[in-house]
């Protein structure tokens, strides 16, 4: 049986959860099934040596010079090209940048910026647009890569981040299927972008629970002696995680007397704003930034509580892996929580507040016998089954 070719385009490696949940379903692949590559706009991230030595590894050409033409404003873009003395090359790009604004389409941008890239014609079956939705990444994949299928994934909340309607509008039903991390993110897509219903569906991010288990057993984890209750958040250090919303939790339990250390695995551009709120609350002991680690689970593991203290996700891939570990856990509502968690059964789902964290912290610690049967509950949980999601690969 000739195995089928499959290309997943994303941004880079960084340790995030995209990446994490990318990994995890190409380990699930069948080897002797798939023919996997992974194609990066750039080759960067603390992921790119857990990547798969079956899977083949691609980056593409020039995308350096791309991108701050994509992401730069177009008047620094323009000027950059003019105090370089390519006069026509600045008029060229104002122009098509002109046109897809008034267009609202930016393909004609894009079609631009990539007239001499050629296509990538590799015989795929299947090509999706992982990294979702990034519109260079969709456009790309439309109309760079030869293949028999092409998806769109999405692993965001589109209402809360920056999401072009009128370009979705204008090309995700060129898609084939349109996967969605949570039933909750899918329903948001569809009444964003009506036209592509039929073709849409939930995709849950895997879990592989035993690797996670095994992870969780190797290294040393916290290294401070301490004798109260460890909280636990592992996420990026940017504002929608809303760890400060978590560092204004912590100086109220503190104030009223509560053992507790704060631990937070991840880095990221809001680290001083961060380090400056913990001192600003005298937490410097109290709430604790270790890094980022491509193994999470240790801590996971040894923590009395894991809090998902986020002002919006997808499906959240750290939540869901807290979960295997039967942590109990404390979790604002942002989109797909309840898809993981049953609020006062397997877990706590607050207002995406400091309020909210601050009374549902409180609550667990307070009561014990809650924390226990939070516990109890969510190792008889089976969780969502990688069968049935591989199933929506294999029927492409």
């Amino acid at each position: 049986m000739m195995k089928k070719k499959v290309l997943f385009t994303l941004i880079n490696m960084n340790i995030g959860g995209t990446e994490k949940a990318l990994l995890d379903m190409v380990r699930e692949l069948p080897e002797d099934q798939y023919d996997i590559t992974i194609l990066m706009l750039e080759e960067y991230g603390g992921f790119l040596d857990s990547v798969p030595l079956n899977v083949k590894v691609r980056y593409l050409k020039n995308y350096d010079l791309i991108k701050p033409v994509i992401h730069n404003p177009p008047r620094v873009t323009s000027m950059d090209y003019i105090k370089k003395g390519k006069l026509i090359k600045s008029i060229c790009f104002s122009t098509y940048y002109l046109v897809s604004k008034f267009k609202k389409n930016k393909s004609f941008l894009f079609d631009y910026l990539l007239k001499n890239y050629p296509q990538i014609d590799n015989d795929y079956d299947i090509a999706v647009a992982y990294a979702g939705p990034m519109d260079f990444i969709s456009y790309f994949v439309l109309n760079k890569i030869t293949a028999k299928k092409k998806v769109q994934w999405i692993h965001f909340d589109i209402t809360k981040i920056g999401f072009d309607k009128a370009f979705a509008n204008k090309n995700y039903d060129k898609f084939d299927k349109i996967f969605v991390v949570s039933e909750e993110a899918k329903n948001k897509v569809i009444k964003t972008v009506p036209g592509i219903k039929k073709k849409t569906e939930v995709f849950y991010n895997l879990i592989s629970p035993n690797r996670i288990k095994q992870l969780a057993k190797e290294g040393k984890g916290f290294d401070d002696v301490f004798d109260g209750k460890r909280i636990l958040t592992v996420g990026r250090l940017t504002k929608e995680k809303g760890l400060d919303l978590a560092i204004k939790a912590l100086a109220r339990l503190i104030s009223e007397g509560y053992n507790v250390r704060w631990y937070c695995v991840g880095e990221g551009k809001y680290r001083d704003d961060y380090e400056k709120l913990i001192k600003t609350y005298n937490l410097e002991n109290k709430f604790i930034l270790l890094g980022s680690d491509t193994n999470p689970y240790r801590y996971m593991d040894q923590c009395d509580i894991y809090v998902q203290c986020s002002r919006h996700e997808g499906y959240c891939i750290t939540l869901a892996e807290a979960r295997h570990l039967n942590k109990p856990i404390v979790t604002t509502n942002f989109t797909g929580a309840g898809e993981h968690i049953k609020n006062g059964e397997t877990g706590l789902i607050v207002n995406i507040s400091e309020d909210g964290i601050y009374e549902g912290l409180k609550r667990l610690i307070d009561n014990e016998e809650l924390s226990r049967s939070f516990e109890i509950r969510l190792n008889n949980e089976t969780g969502h089954l990688k069968n049935d999601e591989l199933k929506k690969i294999h029927s492409l």
